[in-house]
């Protein structure tokens, strides 16, 4: 028989040895981009029109800023909202909720392909939308709706019970509790939910092919076809013409994702400290 000291010595060294596989991963790839992606970085791949000559990656970056705002417009408050009515209202022996948790971890498990295809059958061919800016965004919302959902659910579980009878105590209804004192501490959560929505909406490249199509151009509305930065990457990449620019488009696409995730965890710390009465 091992005995606990020795039990825990072997899990501490695992545990250094997984931090230190993720580290040299992280390290090599996000590395190797830099490497690769920097040195070509130039003016003309921030031009304002796409071309054959400068490969401009500005307008992908202009129709990824705006997918994403369109697709956590329809996602965000639905996610949100079904997350509050599954914690706060629902009863613990519904049925319902049982199957809409089911739905969820069900839906976050199917390939980003299949969601293409559905919206391009749906929202592109059955609604008459075509490969446009809206058809990409609908499809995107549906694919991080589970996220969002998941995370503020969780977010909320978190939230100690003691809060909530605190809040009663003191008179206040369930809906001005649920916005005055759990919605607040509950803030750090779903912003990892909008951050990791964020990033599938940045990354995707095989739904939106399929639904807001490869035009290089920013879209007059938001019924126009639109190519995200992602999609441009795939696209000059497979032509086999603008590699160099396509590590570049890595480069902007690391870069973004970084500044995110920087912001909303800045965003959270000033949330809660608002919300303890720290600033």
């Amino acid at each position: 028989m091992i005995s606990q000291k020795k039990e825990a010595t072997i899990i501490r060294i695992l545990v250094y040895l997984g931090t230190i596989l993720t580290l040299f991963i992280l390290v090599s790839v996000v590395g190797y981009i830099l490497i690769k992606g920097i040195p070509n970085l130039s003016p003309a791949l921030f031009e304002w029109e796409y071309n054959s000559e400068n490969v401009s990656m500005l307008p992908a970056l202009i129709n990824t800023i705006l997918m994403t705002i369109i697709s956590l417009l329809f996602a965000a408050p639905l996610g949100i909202f079904a997350a509050i009515y599954l914690v706060e209202y629902a009863s613990k022996v519904n049925h319902l909720v049982k199957i809409v948790r089911l739905t969820a971890e069900t839906l976050s498990g199917i390939p980003s392909i299949i969601y293409g295809l559905f919206g391009r059958l749906f929202f592109v061919t059955a609604l008459g939308l075509k490969m446009s800016l809206i058809s990409g965004a609908l499809t995107l919302s549906i694919m991080i709706l589970p996220i969002m959902m998941r995370t503020t659910e969780e977010a909320l579980v978190a939230v100690p019970i003691e809060y909530r009878e605190g809040s009663f105590g003191l008179g206040a209804g369930k809906l001005r509790t649920v916005f005055k004192v759990v919605l607040p501490s509950a803030i750090p959560g779903i912003l990892a939910g909008i951050i990791l929505s964020i990033g599938r909406i940045v990354g995707e490249t095989a739904a939106l092919i399929y639904t807001s199509g490869t035009v290089a151009k920013i879209p007059e509305s938001i019924f126009d076809s639109a190519r995200t930065l992602s999609v441009h990457m795939y696209a000059i990449s497979s032509e086999g013409l603008y590699i160099k620019q396509a590590y570049a488009t890595a480069v902007v696409l690391l870069i973004i994702v970084v500044l995110i995730n920087a912001f909303s965890a800045y965003i959270a710390k000033r949330i809660e400290r608002r919300s303890y009465g720290k600033d």
